[in-house]
């Protein structure tokens, strides 16, 4: 596959789209703006710049090089708000929160880019709570919510085209799990019972079945009958001072198109059931953690959980792991971590394992302020003597993170 169109196709509609913060929460140091008469108003907010120096070498000459960048980390900046009210016996609630670029003039100026990835309203009781609007899926939500290195840089993969990117790194995206995409929803959640929560939910669902000619004219039209289903179950148990938290998560959706003719050498399907399972478990004791974590999926883009440009998505499988370690010290944090995705094609065209090893160390100035410095190794390496989709690329960065 063309790696221009590659980048165009699936890293232009994500410039902004490869994180997740505390999606359904407020941030622990948000700043109250009001609060009288059973009603809350709150801001917070998160503000971070790297600078990276990455060394690509791929498949061929051409695309050898050492590439100085001063960029956002995985998880971008953004602006969010809160609204709450107590009405009777429901609390009500409400979020927004707007997601942009630093590197708007690259390319365009001064046109910086507004991501919205979160509109949504909330209704809860003791019997539970239900989101309307739209957040962050839960397939793989909890794989990369607890990733050890959520405010550092990770991946940024030449192929696919982010270390020339406007927007953010990939961090463990497509080495370990894909992106939980945020996504116009209906979810409800129970309350914790013995440990035990669990969220189902309704999913706009995304075209998986885009047929066309050689031309790229369109043959038919994608459709779904039904909505895309999305659900986890966690459980978080205290040992003495350990603390356990585990969950599992998983998709369902099918898609069709209207054409169903024969064209010669088309392997695109009229007709793709893709389906999803990520699981993981994190261990807190003191200072230390542990994660472990990984999905298995099928039909599935395996950097995202839905299907941005809508690529023609085949009946493939994809599977990954991630496994993290990280020790706090006083104001000090070091962590470690190794990821792996094995896809049979689905995202360059061929089959290939993607690999990505980063040592993070984050230092805590205060309550609002962190330094942070990690070296990241990206690998891909193509099966079945698909060669050409080689690549290793190595990154150092250096950055700050502000947060309110």
């Amino acid at each position: 596959m063309n790696n221009n169109k590659l980048a165009k196709q699936l890293c232009v509609p994500l410039a902004l789209a490869a994180a997740v913060a505390a999606a359904s929460q407020t941030a622990s140091a948000e700043i109250v703006l009001y609060d009288q008469d059973d009603t809350t108003f709150s801001t917070d907010g998160y503000i971070n710049a790297f600078y990276v120096n990455s060394k690509v070498n791929r498949a061929g000459d051409n695309f050898d090089r050492r590439q100085s960048r001063v960029k956002m980390g995985f998880l971008p900046n953004y602006i969010g708000f809160n609204m709450g009210k107590q009405s009777g016996d429901l609390t009500l609630g409400a979020r927004a929160s707007f997601w942009v670029t630093i590197n708007d003039s690259d390319d365009n100026g001064t046109g910086t880019d507004i991501d919205v990835r979160q509109f949504y309203g909330t209704v809860g009781s003791d019997w539970g709570e239900v989101l309307i609007g739209k957040d962050f899926g839960l397939f793989a939500r909890s794989n990369i919510f607890l990733d050890e290195l959520l405010t550092s840089y990770g991946q940024v993969s030449d192929t696919l085209g982010l270390v020339d990117g406007a927007g953010v790194s990939f961090g463990n995206i497509g080495t370990g799990y894909p992106y939980a995409f945020p996504n116009a929803q209906i979810t409800y959640r129970s309350p914790v019972m013995n440990g035990f929560r669990i969220a189902v939910g309704i999913m706009d669902p995304s075209d998986t079945t885009s047929r066309k000619d050689a031309a790229g004219n369109d043959l038919g039209k994608s459709y779904q009958k039904n909505p895309r289903f999305e659900t986890e179950v966690t459980y978080q148990l205290d040992v003495g001072d350990t603390k356990i938290y585990s969950w599992i998560n998983g998709m369902h959706q099918t898609s069709n198109n209207t054409d169903r003719s024969t064209i010669a050498g088309d392997d695109q399907s009229s007709k793709l059931r893709s389906k999803g399972v990520g699981y993981g478990v994190q261990v807190k004791h003191g200072g230390a953690s542990l994660t472990a974590s990984g999905f298995k999926a099928k039909g599935i883009h395996a950097l995202f959980t839905n299907n941005p440009g809508k690529a023609n998505l085949r009946d493939m499988d994809s599977r990954g792991y991630l496994l993290q370690g990280s020790y706090t010290f006083g104001a000090n944090r070091v962590a470690l971590s190794h990821g792996r995705t094995r896809d049979d094609g689905n995202v360059v065209g061929v089959a290939a394992n993607y690999k990505t090893r980063g040592a993070a160390y984050f230092r805590t100035i205060n309550d609002n302020l962190t330094l942070v410095a990690e070296y990241n190794r990206f690998d891909i390496d193509g099966r079945k003597g698909n060669r050409a989709v080689d690549e290793k690329t190595r990154t150092m960065a250096l950055g700050a993170v502000l947060t309110w």
